[in-house]
């Protein structure tokens, strides 16, 4: 059995691991803030509107991807649908995948614990209550959606396939949309500290 095979397969379970662990924190995450005391931390915004399209597209896209990791592994048979790209699909590429969506979630999960109780799903219309350019926001404007990113491009990756690009373009498109309109968001809560903090950081690195 040759390397390549036995990440191959390794990479298999993984994904289906970790794409259940990445719901489970979120879920338990948004259960436990709830139960402290926040009555709402997920702001789809007014149904149809841009960002809430944004958002359900974001999510759908989520729960493709987990179903489709978990049913690869009781079903590999279902790779021969993904459109696995052979020439990318090699033990060197397919370990730098794992390595990256790894540390992308890593990252996402450091930044969003760091947040606190300031941490939302979407835009709160009332918050935030205090503009945070502190720890890894000194660096990045949007540290957490650069973690996200990180963990698409590993995604792509570790299942390189015309399924997963599609899933990458599309991660990606939905990750900068909400990007744009969070930062017109903190922009009209504060217009001046917001422009300065801009002038500064980096939308990513």
């Amino acid at each position: 059995m040759d390397n390549a095979f036995t990440l191959v397969e390794f990479t298999r379970i993984y994904l289906a691991i970790f794409y259940s662990g990445v719901a489970a924190f979120y879920t338990l995450r948004i259960i436990a803030k709830k139960r402290s005391g926040l009555h709402e931390v997920v702001f789809s915004g007014e149904r149809f509107s841009s960002t809430w399209l944004n958002h359900m597209l974001f999510r759908g896209f989520r729960v493709i991807i987990w179903l489709a990791c978990l049913f690869r592994w009781f079903f590999p048979s279902i790779d021969g649908y993904l459109g696995i790209l052979e020439g990318l699909n090699i033990w060197p590429i397919v370990l730098v995948g794992d390595i990256l969506l790894a540390a992308g979630f890593l990252l996402a999960v450091v930044v969003h614990l760091n947040l606190g109780r300031q941490w939302r799903s979407g835009i709160d219309p009332h918050e935030p209550g205090t503009l945070k350019t502190n720890g890894f926001y000194k660096y990045s404007r949007n540290p957490m959606y650069l973690g996200v990113a990180t963990a698409q491009v590993g995604f792509f990756l570790a299942l390189p396939s015309v399924f997963s690009a599609v899933c990458l373009l599309v991660g990606l498109y939905a990750l900068y949309s909400q990007t744009l309109a969070e930062e017109a968001h903190l922009i009209n809560r504060f217009p001046k500290d917001y422009r300065q903090y801009k002038d500064r950081v980096r939308r990513w690195l």
